[in-house]
C-alpha cells in the first residue's frame, strides 16, 4: 500500500506530509516523557522486522494480486503507539530513500496510511478493549486479528480519499473505493493472523511485555532477550531468504489502480512530481530491492530456484533491514532524557 508520486497533488502530498510532521514532533516528545531505555533495542529490532516482512508479498488466490505485511499494528503492540509511529516512519523513509519503494511526495501519506490508523486507532480502540489485561492468549490473539484487518480497511480508504482529492489521475471514486476495499481485507485477513502469531509468540516469550506496554510502563528489568533475539532471527530469514520467494503480481494498490486504469503505471506531471522523482533516483541505491545491473543474475537464480528475485534481493534485505534498526535505535537514543530530568507525568498524556 506504498503510493507513488503520481497519484498525489503537490498540494495533499504537503498536506499530508505537514501532518505526519505534527504526528511525528507528538510521538518525539511522548517517547521522551516515557524515557524508557529499555525499551530501545526492541525498537530497533521490531523496525528491522517489520521492514523485513514488508518485502514478503503473498499471494491473494484467484485475484492475480498480492499483499504484504503493514506492522503498524505489531509495533503499537510491542512499543506502544508513540514509538511505533516513529519506527514506522524509518521503515517508510529507508525504503523510498535507499529502494525507490513509494514515492517522496507520497512518503507524508504512506507513513500517516501505515502508521496512524494502527498506532493511534486500531491499537486503542480495537486490540486493547478486546485484549483486555492480556491474560487471554485468545483474547490477544483475536484482538490482534480484528485490529489488523481493521487498521489496513482505514489506511486503504485514505489512499482512495487522498487520490480523490488530489484530482491528477483518472481514477474514479466509486470504481477505486469497490475495488481497493475488498482487496485490502483480503490481505488484512492475512496480516491479521501473522500479527497474531507474532503477538502469539511474545504472549508465550514474555507476557509481561504485552500488558506492561499497554499501560505505559516501562520495561526495564524484564528479560527481553528471547522476544528481541526471535524478532532478529525473523527479520534475518525473511530479508535474506524467504524474500526470494515473494510473490511476482502487483500488490493491492496497483491491482485496483490497473483495473480502474487500464495500467499500474500512471503518468507523473511534471515539475514538483519529476523532481522529486530524479532525486529520488539517485538515492535509491538498490532501486527495487535490487543491484542496478544484475539482469543476467536475475533470470538465471529465477530460474534454478522457481523464485522472482534477483541477487540483491538478500543484500537489499539484510541491509535495509540493518538501516532501520540503527535508525530506531538512534531516534530511541536521542530522544531518551537525561538523568536529572523531571519525571514523566503518564496522566499528562
Amino acid at each position: 500500500m506504498h503510493m507513488a508520486d503520481a497519484l498525489l497533488s503537490p498540494a495533499v502530498g504537503a498536506t499530508m506530509w505537514a501532518a505526519t510532521a505534527v504526528t511525528t514532533v507528538y510521538c518525539a516528545k511522548k517517547v521522551r516523557e516515557e524515557n524508557d531505555a529499555a525499551r530501545i533495542p526492541l525498537m530497533g529490532v521490531a523496525g528491522a522486522f517489520i521492514f523485513a516482512s514488508q518485502m514478503l508479498n503473498f499471494t491473494i488466490p484467484g485475484t492475480g494480486s498480492s499483499g504484504h505485511l503493514g506492522g503498524g499494528l505489531i509495533l503499537a503492540i510491542l512499543l506502544g503507539p508513540h514509538a511505533a509511529f516513529i519506527v514506522m516512519a524509518s521503515v517508510l523513509t529507508v525504503q523510498a530513500l535507499f529502494f525507490g519503494d513509494g514515492g517522496l511526495l507520497a512518503l507524508g501519506s504512506n507513513i500517516f496510511n501505515l502508521g496512524f490508523f494502527p498506532a493511534f486507532v486500531a491499537y486503542p480502540f480495537i486490540y486493547k478493549p478486546i485484549a483486555g489485561d492480556a491474560t487471554s492468549k485468545f483474547r490477544v490473539v483475536s484482538g490482534a486479528i480484528i485490529a489488523a484487518v481493521a487498521a489496513l480497511q482505514l489506511g486503504s480508504f485514505a489512499v482512495v480519499l487522498q487520490t480523490l482529492f488530489s484530482g491528477i489521475s483518472a481514477l474514479p471514486f466509486t470504481a477505486f473505493l469497490a475495488l481497493m476495499q475488498p482487496i485490502h481485507l483480503a490481505i488484512g485477513i492475512v496480516e491479521g493472523f501473522v500479527t497474531g502469531a507474532v503477538v502469539f509468540f511474545v504472549s508465550i516469550a514474555q507476557p509481561e511485555l504485552l500488558t506492561r506496554t499497554s499501560n505505559r510502563d516501562s520495561v526495564a528489568g524484564l528479560r527481553l532477550r528471547t522476544v528481541i533475539v526471535g524478532l532478529a532471527i525473523a527479520a534475518v530469514v525473511a530479508g535474506g531468504l524467504l524474500s526470494w520467494f515473494a510473490s511476482p503480481y502487483s500488490d493491492g494498490l496497483e491491482w485496483s489502480i490497473e483495473k480502474v486504469a487500464g495500467t499500474a503505471e500512471l503518468e507523473a506531471p511534471a515539475g514538483v512530481h519529476a523532481a522529486l522523482a530524479e532525486f529520488q533516483g539517485l538515492t535509491a541505491v538498490l532501486p527495487d530491492y535490487a543491484f542496478p545491473t544484475d539482469g543476467a543474475q536475475t533470470e538465471e537464480v529465477g530460474a534454478a530456484s522457481g523464485s522472482a528475485v534477483d541477487v540483491g534481493t538478500t543484500t537489499s534485505g539484510l541491509v535495509g533491514a540493518g538501516a532501520v534498526l540503527l535508525i530506531a535505535v538512534g531516534a530511541g537514543f536521542a530522544l531518551r532524557r537525561r538523568k536529572g530530568g523531571p519525571p514523566a507525568d503518564p496522566a499528562a498524556s
